[in-house]
């Protein structure tokens, strides 16, 4: 598409870093359908017949909440987008390509049924003794993060490396409650973004690789001499959503892939920009860190600043992935 921005640029400063800064989702905006569906959904298959349980996982005694996430999912699609999702019988006809999903089919786990209709990843998290635990998920695309590292994790331990975030801090103790007071009425969304240097959708990212990360020397990450033509801003979509008969809570997360380089020809790539900066600017160095930023940061703002201080291009850009 041309003409338009980027579906979503919580890195103006609408949606900052390591807050958790929740709102409501009215449910019209629950799933994104674009032109971008027929893509999302063939590498899904791929990564699914290349990795398997690497990108789906489920612990038995989940299959009600799996159920309840697909017939969800199944009534929102024929509702809001009856061009592109057509039912016949129990067989649900998807995209342009009239490629078909059988809702009704016993050997595939409801859940993975339900992710083959959606360009978004699909967590479903359980409450129990521990608290809320990942009981369920459908992750084709991670932003640094390992599927089997999480699964059957309570939330405190899936935030532990998250500067700020893990068990026993102040943030944690507050997701905990969200989740807790979440009602079916009330569904809510947030975004987060990170940077990386091509259009790679499937980002695993291992305990061990972080703490190697971490320790090393920084190296940069995005390639070339120029940090804006070479960076993709990794925007992340997350939606919250209590499912009203099992309890259990489905985590949405649409990725969206924005070349940094719009900033140049769109006319209000400038300002963006600006806030930008200030967002990479404010970030300390353990966030930094968690982030890979470390060796990317200053030539970034330094990019971004200049950027932000040349004339408004009259042009529009082309929006994003």
């Amino acid at each position: 598409m041309r003409g338009t921005l980027p579906a979503h640029t919580p890195y103006d400063g609408s949606g900052k870093l390591f807050q958790i800064g929740l709102k409501p989702l009215d449910l019209w905006d629950w799933i994104e359908i674009d032109g971008f569906l027929e893509d999302f959904l063939a590498e899904k298959g791929r990564l699914f017949a290349l990795h398997g349980e690497n990108v789906f996982v489920a612990e038995k005694g989940s299959e009600a909440g799996q159920r309840e996430v697909l017939a969800l999912l199944a009534e929102h699609l024929l509702r809001h987008f009856p061009p592109l999702y057509r039912r016949e019988g129990d067989v649900l006809r998807v995209g342009a390509t009239g490629r078909t999903v059988r809702l009704d089919d016993a050997a595939e786990p409801p859940l993975w049924t339900a992710a083959k209709l959606v360009p978004e990843d699909l967590v479903l998290m359980r409450k129990g003794p521990g608290g809320w635990r990942l009981a369920a998920a459908s992750l084709s695309f991670p932003s640094s993060w390992t599927l089997s590292e999480k699964f059957g994790r309570p939330l405190g331990d899936i935030h532990a490396p998250v500067p700020g975030f893990g068990r026993g801090t102040r943030m944690a103790e507050v997701i905990d409650r969200i989740f807790d007071n979440l009602k079916p009425d009330q569904p809510a969304q947030r975004w987060n973004w990170s940077l990386q240097g091509d259009r790679t959708l499937y980002l695993p990212f291992s305990h061990a690789e972080r703490v190697d990360r971490t320790e090393a020397a920084p190296t940069p990450r995005l390639p070339g001499p120029d940090p804006v033509a070479a960076a993709f801003i990794r925007v992340e979509k997350q939606t919250l959503r209590k499912l009203p008969d099992t309890g259990d809570i489905l985590f949405t997360i649409r990725i969206h892939l924005d070349p940094m380089r719009w900033m140049r020809e769109h006319k209000e790539g400038p300002q963006v920009a600006r806030k930008f900066a200030e967002q990479l600017e404010a970030l300390d160095e353990p966030q930094l860190a968690y982030k890979g930023f470390s060796a990317d940061r200053e030539r970034l703002v330094r990019a971004l600043r200049g950027l932000a201080e040349a004339p408004a291009p009259l042009s529009r850009a082309p929006s994003v992935v």
